[in-house]
Parts: structure tokens; C-alpha cells; sequence
């Protein structure tokens, strides 16, 4: 059964990138360009790893990650990788909201599958 990656991103070709690198690496994908709709689809989906982009409108990644974090299941202790373009990588979002990772873009896609599998306990694959 291969793992499960839920990717939020409001731009529209790095979400189609990352579909593309992590499917033809074996992972089951989904997609969201909002927060709302991932937090709409982490209502009846489980997933082994989130990616969220931080800058969103609305609903940014810290948010959804915030969310998450919250709830009182299983997938409030899911792996979660905030990818961005913005280069502060400490501060009280980030140190508050619960992710697992922070990554700066842009990161080589070999680099970010390796990070993924070694995050996700699968780095023996």
C-alpha cells in the first residue's frame, strides 16, 4: 500500500509539479489549491503526510497546520511539511503551528523526495 500525501499550494503549476514528482515516486497524491478544501477533504481522508504551502489567501498553511493540530484523532499527530517561498524559518507561526517540517523554495525535487521518505520513516525504500 503506498503512502498517502495530501499537497496544498494556491499555485496552480506547483501543485501539478509536485503531483507529478511524488506519483511517479509510488505516492497515492491528492491536491488542494485552497485551505478551506483541505481542510474539507482531511474530514473523510486520511493521509501519512501533508505539504502546505504557508502563503495562501484566506486559509494560509500555518492555519490549516493549526487546525490539524487540533483535532482529537489520528490525523492531529500527521506528518506536515510547510514548503514556501518565504525565507524566515523561525517565528511564532512556525514555532507554534506543529509542522514537522520547514522547507524554503525552491529545493530540488530528488531532495524533497529524499527529505519525504526519510520524514516518513521510509527512507530503507
Amino acid at each position: 500500500m503506498s503512502r498517502r500525501i495530501l499537497i496544498v499550494d494556491d499555485d496552480i503549476l506547483m501543485l501539478e509539479a509536485l503531483h507529478d514528482l511524488f506519483t511517479s515516486s509510488d505516492y497515492e497524491v491528492k491536491t488542494a489549491n485552497r485551505g478551506q478544501d483541505a481542510l474539507e477533504i482531511l474530514q473523510h481522508e486520511k493521509f501519512d503526510l501533508l505539504i502546505l504551502d504557508v502563503v495562501m489567501p484566506k486559509i494560509t498553511g500555518f492555519d490549516v497546520c493549526i487546525e490539524v493540530r487540533k483535532r482529537r484523532d489520528e490525523m492531529s499527530k500527521v506528518k506536515i511539511i510547510m514548503l514556501t517561498a518565504k525565507a524566515e524559518t523561525k517565528g511564532p507561526d512556525i514555532d507554534e503551528c506543529g509542522c514537522s517540517l520547514y522547507l524554503t523554495k525552491p529545493i530540488d525535487p530528488g531532495k524533497l523526495i529524499e527529505i519525504v521518505k526519510t520524514v516518513l520513516g521510509d527512507s530503507a525504500q
